[in-house]
């Protein structure tokens, strides 16, 4: 039984906030610095901007903007490198457009573009390769291609297609297995899970989610994968509901654990951060019933089965861009009312 933190090693820390409010920007990490890229201003309008933040300093610095405005953009790092794929664009359709920021000499390149425009493609990088799986193209039409791509030859690949078309889906990377979870065709969650081999190039079906929901989040443990709250989607005659459902598969056992109610969340809620401290689990924010915004935050105890109130944070918001670096959950921008530029961080320290 691992030793985790106790509840009272957990704080937030309010950073410097972003230069301009957002929501659906992407956020990479690479050399211990977050960059930000792109998003929608208030007006819903995709942005060029481009930053990165400096956790020692505690400050955003500018750098040169994005040749493309663009939302919701796929992001990868290659070394000094960050790969920005698809998206939304200026007139609210997807992207082809790939562009790719060399962070030693500070300057955009155009890259060969996708063979079809495409948002919420989900990428994993492994060795100098790209994998990029799903995505909705310009017809709202959810996408099957699993495409690699090369950086040498600066070639996107087309791979063997993945069984459940999706967008938005969340891909973790295990050895040499991207797992796939989850994602949406046009308004519907799929609660498919398929597992892509690198070495073998092939797709392996894996047990469905148990119950299907939107605006949930995936979180990969040591040894489990945990599929987390969001919202059941409303049908002919079933009111949407916000859950607080938890789903635990086992990697080991291949399979999903039965779980009892004590793994449920505390709080219903969809549309929050999440993100794996030191052996915990975290959620925070995102929207609860009425709709409305939470503050409220809680980890998960592997020992006791069961969800901890955190303290609540500082600025309550849904839709925020998130980031786990060096032991702190970053939670960016997102919506409370307006759009918001608060950048918080939910730390754990070295008790």
């Amino acid at each position: 039984m691992m030793d985790v933190p106790s509840i009272k090693d957990f704080q937030w820390k309010t950073l410097a906030p972003l230069p301009s409010r957002r929501v659906y920007c992407s956020l990479v990490e690479a050399g211990g610095q977050v960059y930000a890229i792109g998003g929608c201003d208030d007006n819903g309008v995709p942005m060029d901007c481009f930053e990165v933040y400096s956790p020692e300093a505690n400050q955003w610095n500018s750098l040169p903007p994005m040749p493309t405005a663009r939302a919701g953009v796929a992001v990868a790092t290659l070394g000094k490198r960050i790969m920005v794929i698809g998206g939304v664009g200026a007139n609210q359709t997807p992207l082809k457009i790939v562009e790719m920021y060399n962070i030693d000499e500070g300057k955009w390149k155009k890259r060969n573009s996708l063979r079809e425009a495409s948002m919420g493609i989900s990428v994993t990088a492994k060795d100098y390769r790209i994998y990029a799986a799903g995505g909705m193209g310009g017809d709202l039409r959810p996408h099957n291609y699993m495409q690699h791509y090369d950086m040498l030859k600066d070639i996107w690949v087309s791979l063997a297609t993945m069984p459940t078309p999706r967008y938005a889906a969340t891909s973790f990377l295990r050895g040499t297995k991207i797992y796939v979870l989850g994602g949406r065709q046009s308004k519907y969650a799929v609660n498919a899970f398929e597992v892509f081999d690198i070495e073998t190039r092939s797709w392996t079906k894996f047990p469905n989610i148990p119950s299907k929901r939107a605006f949930s989040s995936f979180v990969c443990a040591e040894n489990n994968i945990f599929s987390l709250g969001g919202l059941r989607q409303g049908r002919l005659y079933r009111q949407p509901k916000f859950m607080k459902n938890v789903d635990v598969f086992d990697i080991e056992q291949g399979g999903w654990m039965k779980i009892e109610r004590s793994f449920f969340l505390k709080k219903r809620r969809a549309d929050f951060i999440s993100g794996y401290l030191k052996g915990r689990i975290v959620v925070a924010g995102g929207l609860g019933n009425q709709p409305t915004v939470l503050e409220s935050a809680e980890a998960f105890h592997p020992g006791k089965n069961k969800w901890e109130s955190l303290p609540p944070m500082p600025t309550p918001r849904c839709a925020c861009s998130n980031i786990v670096v060096k032991n702190c959950l970053l939670a960016v921008g997102g919506v409370n009312q307006g759009l918001s530029d608060a950048v918080e961080a939910l730390c754990v320290s070295d008790s």
